[in-house]
């Protein structure tokens, strides 16, 4: 078991408390271990959106900053990582929308595909997030906040500075993108 969820056992939620403490009293020890300690779970969440690595880093060591400068807003209700993944969330949304180069007001609406079962059941996980991270920026950030972090339209729309139609177009786009990918792959079983 990892160490970031044996935190999750009670009992051990001492030492984890322990160690926000020390990041609120700004103490570096405590925030070097808090970093390694949630490091590859947040790159994981930067990651589905930011596929060079220099920036990914800078985006994450920017929402550890902005979690350290916030860490006593935290008030010992819920799950920690779940309270710095939504701040380090946060800085992954500001990126993108600093560096969107989409902001036309495309209102285009496709009815969605989905790709045959027998395709998606032949994938490998490694495979799919490659052509996830293959398609272009804008498409694939909407994709990730819709289908991995549960968003609705209208607040992939807040976060990204675009419309609730244009969310929904780079999902449709994203989705028609993967499905030509995937048949490319020629993956039809054999009858």
């Amino acid at each position: 078991m990892s160490i970031a969820l044996s935190y999750n056992i009670q009992g051990q939620a001492s030492e984890l408390h322990d160690l926000i403490q020390g990041c609120i009293r700004n103490e570096r020890g405590a925030q070097e271990k808090m970093y390694s300690l949630f490091y590859a779970r947040m790159m994981g969440v930067v990651k589905r959106y930011i596929d060079h690595q220099e920036q990914a880093e800078e985006v994450l060591n920017n929402g550890f900053l902005r979690a350290f400068q916030k860490i006593e807003q935290y008030t010992f209700q819920g799950s920690f990582e779940g309270w710095l993944r939504k701040i380090v969330f946060h800085s992954v949304s500001d990126y993108v929308k600093q560096n969107a180069r989409y902001n036309e007001k495309v209102v285009l609406a496709e009815k969605d595909q989905f790709v045959h079962k027998d395709h998606a059941d032949n994938l490998y996980y490694n495979e799919l997030l490659q052509m996830v991270q293959s398609l272009p920026e804008a498409t694939r950030n909407v994709f990730n906040m819709y289908v991995m972090e549960g968003f609705a339209h209208k607040e992939i729309g807040k976060m990204l500075g675009i419309s609730e139609g244009t969310s929904k177009w780079h999902l449709s786009e994203g989705r028609r993108i993967l499905k030509d990918k995937i048949e490319k792959l020629n993956l039809h079983l054999k009858k």
